[in-house]
């Protein structure tokens, strides 16, 4: 199974192991794509101009098309989590009915599929998981009656309700933790994920093994840090999900704006929102933010720019001054990364990979003018509107040429280097080869 990031990272491993090792090595990919003529080459230009990668012709790889049973895809609006999961064990049968491999790699966090394809076909398991579908912190969140998008407010007003949600969700827990214990091979992308997983899937053979997803950090360190100096951009990246928590970042710069609006008075700070939409409901989620950033009076600083390619978003890259994060346990944060290696002072989410394993050194918010204190920070950390106003402030008041700044550039983009290409390639190869998927 294939899913866009996740499957592009694999892909693109497996390729390797080809080279080093397997001279035989094919790929199946199950896509719900309807079948063209030139469907191979599309998606391959796709994958170069979305993510900057060539999949080269050395690798074979084929497709089977479930176009005909799509539906069961479908999101339904109650019991998500476990018709979603009994949908994906569906559409798993007909795949592996179509062909049945060697070894079944997973990226699209849908551990019950491994029932099927372990159980029923035979398969050895493979998966690399990006997000885990059910987490102790969602169990903490509906327990504590948090709202959120996927915990409603009428939902956290009920304790009725919310004591039916919790047995919900700790009988799922225990079924997705003996359903992803089948795997032979666990691949993570970040140790914020790993906790997770070790905490769920209890029984996994073979460990749980760290691979971070790459980013092409070597085309980002091309841009200039100061020649020509960063505008005054303050820079977002990511789908129109609700999970991203735009509106965080609306409120964040509507504050921002208006607590220092005679400090920061004719230096024209914008806020770019760059992403990709992948139908009606996040095209409806950009419309409503715009009615947000009208009904903070904050429209003709912010603009929203969609469904662009990857040289748009490396323009973008070269001139802002700023990136700004709030996604809410953020299983890795790939954005951050290509925020820093393009010598962006990043402004992460105070949780999940941005935390545990992006920005390790953070800048101190409450001792700003300290510099010798902040001599190693790599970025930002931020939870709350207050503290991502102070943020902007604080990076944007010092300007993009100050000392200061220019060491969290430098130190941000030499961070980012952890999380290249060559690095996801060689801890790929070295866990794949490893393990017993191919003995």
């Amino acid at each position: 199974k294939k899913s866009s990031e996740g499957g592009v990272d694999v892909v693109g491993g497996l390729d390797e192991c080809n080279l080093q090792k397997l001279k035989k090595l094919s790929v199946i990919v199950y896509t719900a794509d309807k079948p063209s003529g030139s469907f191979k080459q599309d998606l391959f230009e796709h994958v170069r101009d979305r993510f900057s990668m060539d999949i080269p012709p050395s690798l074979s790889i084929n497709f089977v098309h479930l176009h005909e049973v799509k539906y069961l895809l479908e999101k339904p609006k109650r019991f998500t989590m476990i018709l979603e999961s009994l949908g994906t064990m569906q559409l798993a049968w007909n795949a592996l009915h179509t062909i049945t491999p060697h070894v079944f790699i997973d990226t699209t966090g849908c551990a019950f599929t491994f029932i099927v394809a372990k159980i029923l076909a035979g398969c050895k398991i493979g998966t690399y998981v990006h997000y885990p579908t059910i987490s102790t912190d969602m169990l903490s969140l509906v327990w504590e009656r948090r709202p959120t998008y996927n915990n409603t407010s009428e939902i956290t007003a009920n304790p009725i309700i919310t004591y039916v949600k919790m047995i919900y969700y700790y009988i799922f827990a225990i079924c997705y933790g003996l359903a992803g214990s089948l795997a032979d091979l666990t691949m993570v992308n970040s140790n914020w994920t790993k906790g997770h997983i070790q905490s769920l899937w209890k029984l996994a053979r073979g460990g749980i093994h760290v691979v971070f997803p790459p980013v092409n950090t070597k085309i980002l360190e091309d841009i200039s840090l100061s020649d020509p100096p960063r505008e005054n951009l303050i820079l977002s990246i990511g789908q129109f999900r609700p999970e991203k928590d735009h509106i965080l970042q609306l409120k964040s710069f509507a504050l921002f704006l208006q607590k220092y609006d005679g400090e920061m008075k004719n230096s024209n700070v914008n806020l770019i929102l760059i992403g990709s939409c992948r139908g009606n409901d996040d095209y409806e989620r950009v419309d409503q933010l715009k009615g947000l950033a009208k009904e903070l009076g904050i429209q003709d600083h912010v603009a929203f720019v969609l469904n662009q390619p990857y040289s748009v978003l490396q323009d973008y890259l070269g001139k802002a001054s700023l990136g700004i994060h709030t996604m809410w346990n953020e299983h890795f944060g790939i954005g951050v990364v290509e925020m820093m290696a393009a010598g962006l002072v990043t402004v992460a989410h105070d949780s999940g990979g941005p935390k545990s394993d992006i920005i390790t050194n953070p800048w101190d918010l409450k001792a700003p003018h300290k510099s010798s204190s902040n001599s190693n920070a790599t970025g930002l950390l931020a939870s709350q509107k207050e503290e991502y106003a102070t943020a902007m402030y604080e990076v944007l008041k010092k300007g993009p040429l100050s000392e200061d700044m220019l060491k969290v550039r430098e130190n941000g983009r030499k961070a980012s280097k952890r999380f290249s290409d060559e690095v996801f390639m060689d801890s790929f190869k070295e866990v794949f080869l490893s393990s017993s998927l191919l003995k």
